[in-house]
């Protein structure tokens, strides 16, 4: 295979003192091809951590993507003073954003109508209803939770629990999100996201949380990973129990998962016209039965990716890097075999750690293990 080295370039990553865009930093770091490359930052600045990290040569404050051109002159004005190459847009508004200008920098963006589409959930929902691809669900207004729509079953959805959250654009799964056990729980849950108009109702499903990252150029399928979540950032004190950082997961080789999510995204691409390109994060639960069903859809990488760049040959933020760069011919091999009992362990004061093989102690063993003698 060829090798390349963008030492001499320059990456504008958005976003930049997010959690997902500072572990895209660290997986490049680990990548031979992008251990160098110059990295600046454009952020809204509300988590300043991120600007004392040392991870970017500097970080740019510019307006929130709903500034529109405000926004877009300040981001532009950054690149031809920084003089960028290419850029990684992560957070969502800005991915539709850009989806819908020409950026003044080569960035790798899926197709417009597309990421209009999988932004809100409500919309994801409604397009691939009957297609065995998502819960069942229904949209009610608050107004109609509160006069008892979950009691008496006007939302079609049988008896509870029933999962309840925000459907509204760009929100995330742990948005006002709770499995309702009692009718009387919904009324509470009002009362506590009181800005929220519209609720989605959807089946509960009680199986394993995954997530299907996915890298398309110009409607093939070139780099896939996937990892399971299995516990939660205080996840306790959340009623859903999901909070929407894990502590601790794991990556996985998972067929079927990959299968949901190339189906559903070829089925938005045929109804937009469109042929899919970008990278994607396909989020989905398994039913009782462990057939998983999509929960969402997000225009972006996720915080698993400084684990994926633990494995040769797995480094999605590489792959992505590449592909804005349009070295398609090094992103890789489509998918990497995962050791089976890995995990991603991530601590509020700590760098995430990825472990290859993951033990369990017993009472009385010790990490690193002693040899006898």
């Amino acid at each position: 295979m060829q090798t390349a080295d963008f030492k001499d370039k320059t990456l504008l990553i958005s976003g930049a003192s997010g959690v997902t865009s500072r572990t895209i930093v660290r997986a490049l770091r680990r990548s031979p091809m992008f251990a160098h490359t110059r990295l600046i930052g454009t952020d809204v600045c509300d988590n300043v951590y991120g600007l004392y990290e040392g991870l970017y040569a500097c970080i740019y404050r510019v307006p929130p993507s709903s500034a529109g051109g405000a926004y877009r002159t300040a981001v532009q004005e950054v690149c031809t003073k920084e003089c960028v190459d290419a850029a990684i847009v992560v957070p969502e508004p800005e991915v539709l954003y850009w989806c819908r200008h020409d950026m003044p920098v080569p960035a790798f963006l899926p197709p417009p109508r597309f990421a209009a589409e999988a932004i809100s959930k409500a919309n994801l929902y409604e397009k691939l209803r009957d297609t065995g691809l998502v819960p069942r669900f229904a949209i009610l207004a608050r107004e109609e939770i509160l006069d008892g729509a979950l009691a008496d079953g006007r939302h079609g959805l049988g008896k509870l629990p029933l999962w309840l959250r925000d459907g509204s654009e760009g929100s995330t799964s742990g948005k006002g999100a709770i499995c309702i056990q009692r009718v009387e729980e919904a009324a509470a849950w009002m009362t506590l996201n009181p800005d929220t108009r519209h609720f989605m109702v959807s089946e509960f499903l009680p199986g394993r949380n995954l997530a299907c990252l996915l890298i398309y150029d110009t409607g093939r399928l070139i780099k896939t990973g996937c990892y399971e979540r299995l516990q939660y950032f205080m996840g306790r004190t959340v009623i859903s129990g999901v909070s929407g950082n894990i502590s601790v997961g794991r990556l996985i080789n998972d067929a079927q998962a990959v299968a949901v999510s190339t189906d559903a995204i070829a089925r938005l691409c045929e109804m937009t016209g469109e042929r899919m390109h970008g990278m994607v994060t396909v989020d989905l639960r398994t039913d009782a039965q462990d057939r998983p069903l999509i929960t969402e859809i997000n225009l972006r990488q996720v915080a698993a990716a400084s684990a994926f760049a633990e494995v040769p040959g797995a480094n999605l933020a590489e792959a992505q890097a590449l592909a804005t760069f349009g070295r398609f011919d090094l992103t890789g091999p489509l998918e990497v075999e995962f050791p089976p009992h890995n995990r991603i362990l991530r601590d509020i004061d700590g760098l995430p750690r990825y472990v290859e093989h993951f033990e369990a102690l017993d009472v009385g063993q010790c990490w690193p293990s002693r040899s006898e003698g």
